[in-house]
């Protein structure tokens, strides 16, 4: 790894900590710890696809060229996700909040980033990747945030689930497994073959729990909306 992208690395942690700070002690004072995090998190998913779509080299092939040297813009959009993502894990250690699930997903994306940055290879995927598991990311907060701010339970709230269910479903479902064959199936590095193998686990694993939340979801709003109004004729009267 270059120092260049180890400077990127650097100034990206200390720019997500500081933008948290003055979210959290200047803009959003009265906001939890999480609600702010998220903000800063939301910024990121944003910045993350626009640098990610960017480094793009083929639109009618996203993914190619396979198992090749990375380009700068692939590696500035690697080395930026990659400050976020050290940020975001010391920030869960701090909230106390973090599942083990979710500290996996850190801990092989960070090991993931770091052999793609140190062999300057598989640009191409990583970029891909990072677009599939950003995509969904404003939903994903968009739903706590609303929660927080008061409309949980609401029309709002329930298109912001149901938005990044089906995102997050598409992305990590459909284009997640293919990008990961691909990936075992060219000649990528054994430690980005096995991240990948297990990112997308771990993506199966939530697959499975935004599933049930969004079953959940649908059963309580249909039976919601069937519910007969009850008033007794002597009510409707008066």
């Amino acid at each position: 790894m270059n120092d260049h992208i180890v400077k990127i690395v650097v100034w990206g942690l200390v720019s997500w900590s500081i933008t948290f700070l003055v979210i959290r002690r200047i803009l959003l004072p009265n906001r939890s710890f999480g609600f702010c995090n998220r903000v800063v998190s939301t910024i990121h998913a944003a910045l993350a696809v626009i640098l990610a779509s960017l480094s793009v080299e083929d639109w009618s092939c996203p993914v190619c060229p396979l198992a090749s040297q990375s380009s700068p813009s692939q590696m500035k959009a690697i080395a930026v996700s990659l400050s976020y993502l050290i940020y975001d894990l010391i920030c869960s250690l701090f909230d106390k909040q973090a599942g083990l699930d979710n500290t996996i997903h850190h801990l092989v994306s960070i090991v993931g980033s770091v052999a793609g940055l140190t062999y300057k290879r598989c640009g191409s995927e990583m970029a891909a990747a990072l677009w599939m598991t950003e995509i969904s990311s404003p939903f994903l907060h968009a739903r706590e945030i609303l929660k927080e701010l008061g409309y949980k339970d609401t029309d709002l709230n329930f298109a912001a689930d149901m938005s990044f269910a089906v995102i997050f479903s598409t992305a990590r479902m459909v284009g997640g497994p293919f990008l990961t064959y691909v990936t075992l199936r060219a000649a990528n590095p054994f430690i980005i073959k096995a991240m990948a193998l297990g990112l997308q686990l771990v993506s199966a694993f939530w697959f499975y729990k935004i599933a049930r939340m969004a079953m959940y979801k649908l059963r309580r709003r249909s039976t919601f909306k069937k519910a007969p109004s009850y008033y007794p004729n002597s009510e409707k009267q008066n």
